[in-house]
């Protein structure tokens, strides 16, 4: 059995936005391919076999999409004590030492079919990102330390929406 995929409600329905928008490129791609098929003397024609590719690969997205979609789970949202999936989480950079923190920002804690979106002026991170694992659990008050490139970033929890 595959894996679920638990998603936003907003995530869900920018999935089926991206599959729609990907069922509409693979209908021009065919019919740019029936074109250049029929018009093509030379079956080694380069555009005829970049034509090709072009439909495959956007045959194999869609695949991995409507895959996605078929594993979705849509995560209901609710209070929440600690931070998990959909999570929307308030944080500031909390500097080693006496230096004041850093100004507070919001992230929201999404699989990884939803991260990189910026939805109003949250950005979403996958919750298998150095930041999504150091965040998932964590509660008000908590300070998580995000490890990247053996650089460590300390952040405070200072609300879990």
């Amino acid at each position: 059995m595959s894996r679920e995929v638990r998603v936003t409600k907003e995530g869900y329905e920018r999935l089926q936005e991206r599959v729609e928008r990907e069922r509409e490129r693979l209908e021009e791609a065919t019919r740019i391919l029936r074109e250049l098929s029929g018009t093509s003397d030379d079956y080694d024609d380069t555009g005829l076999e970049e034509a090709k590719r072009e439909k495959t690969t956007i045959e194999d997205r869609l695949d991995d999409l409507e895959d996605q979609m078929a594993r979705a789970v849509i995560i209901e949202a609710h209070e929440m004590e600690a931070v998990e999936l959909g999570a929307t989480v308030e944080l500031a950079e909390k500097p080693k030492g006496k230096k004041k923190a850093g100004e507070a920002f919001l992230v929201q804690v999404v699989a990884p079919v939803e991260a990189g979106v910026l939805e109003g002026d949250v950005p979403h991170i996958s919750d298998e990102s150095p930041m999504g694992r150091a965040l998932i659990g964590a509660k008000v008050g908590d300070v998580v330390d995000v490890v990247i490139d053996d650089v460590t970033t300390r952040y405070e929890v200072l609300a879990i929406r």
